[in-house]
């Protein structure tokens, strides 16, 4: 029989492992399960209701699987953890072989009742050196769980029992909702239910009465007599604002540039000095000057006199 501090140092070695082998494990499982919910997600929405049911059992049974998993990853973690309780010199004097820290109890009972019922080398090598630890008569106790001290989360997930037809619905109705699928399928309805269910739904918005169509002539006959904006229309691109009042220019005005004014140049005026001295004035009619309008009313008022 090895040393006491020989065997703690190899379980610690075990237990190692034992993690690192559960995690890769959970990771594997994991990546089955979501294309085994994919695979029954396509059946649901081909409506093989029959086939899904007993599939889905294959998924219930891996998940709880899985869960086993990280729950002997959490007791392996604590063990190593705790490995001190585990030394000969740690515990109290005159105590059995096989005396357990209680708070180590449950976990070792736990790996060594699951360890064989799983797939983890590591874990076989963990509960063989937990026996040669404790003794035979602890590993037995441990195996039927004699005394209850085996954790009821692993016993339960340990269980060989097919699932209830409620759990079968619970997990088919999630894996449908995750994927989008449309399961139970409702019944199809004819074109008479669709009236007959939108008809109801008319009476029941307008209080048990049908509410007649009116409304689209009443708006139509509204807009025909408004008022168009006056506002309505191609408008100019360029928009200046007035000048501000200022004490110089109370009233100010916005000027556009006209168009620009040539003044004739010398030979020009020139040439026209010259036409009117060869034509003559042509504002003299053959009598004299043309009056103009407040000349006449001047003479027609001395007339009167």
């Amino acid at each position: 029989m090895a040393p006491s501090s020989t065997l703690i140092a190899k379980l610690k070695v075990q237990l190692k492992l034992s993690i690192s082998r559960l995690r890769m494990v959970q990771q594997k499982d994991t990546a089955i399960a979501k294309q085994q919910r994919r695979a029954m997600a396509q059946l649901l929405e081909q409506g093989k209701d029959g086939l899904a049911r007993i599939r889905v059992e294959n998924i219930i049974r891996s998940d709880l699987i899985t869960e086993l998993h990280e729950i002997l990853e959490l007791y392996c973690e604590l063990l190593l953890a705790r490995a001190g309780l585990l030394e000969p010199s740690s515990q109290p004097p005159g105590t059995p072989k096989d005396y357990c820290d209680p708070g180590l109890e449950e976990a070792v009972k736990s790996l060594i009742y699951a360890a064989p019922k799983t797939d983890v080398k590591e874990l076989h090598m963990v509960r063989v050196l937990l026996a040669e630890k404790f003794g035979k008569e602890f590993t037995l106790a441990a195996t039927e769980n004699s005394d209850g001290k085996v954790a009821e989360r692993v016993v339960e997930r340990l269980r060989v029992e097919p699932p209830s037809s409620k759990l079968v619905d619970s997990w088919l109705s999630t894996i449908a909702e995750a994927y989008g699928v449309e399961w139970p399928r409702k019944p199809k309805r004819t074109a008479d239910n669709e009236d007959e269910d939108e008809d109801e739904d008319d009476e029941n918005a307008s209080g048990g009465q049908k509410v007649p169509a009116l409304e689209a002539p009443l708006r139509a006959e509204a807009l025909s007599k408004a008022t168009p904006p006056t506002d309505l229309g191609p408008r100019s691109p360029v928009s200046v604002m007035p000048p501000s009042p200022t004490t110089d220019n109370i009233s100010p005005r916005v000027k556009f540039p006209g168009p620009p004014q040539l003044k004739p140049g010398a030979k020009v005026k020139k040439a026209e000095a010259g036409g009117k001295a060869a034509n003559g004035d042509k504002s003299d009619g053959p009598g004299g000057k043309i009056p103009d309008a407040n000349e006449l009313a001047r003479r027609f008022a001395q007339l009167k006199r």
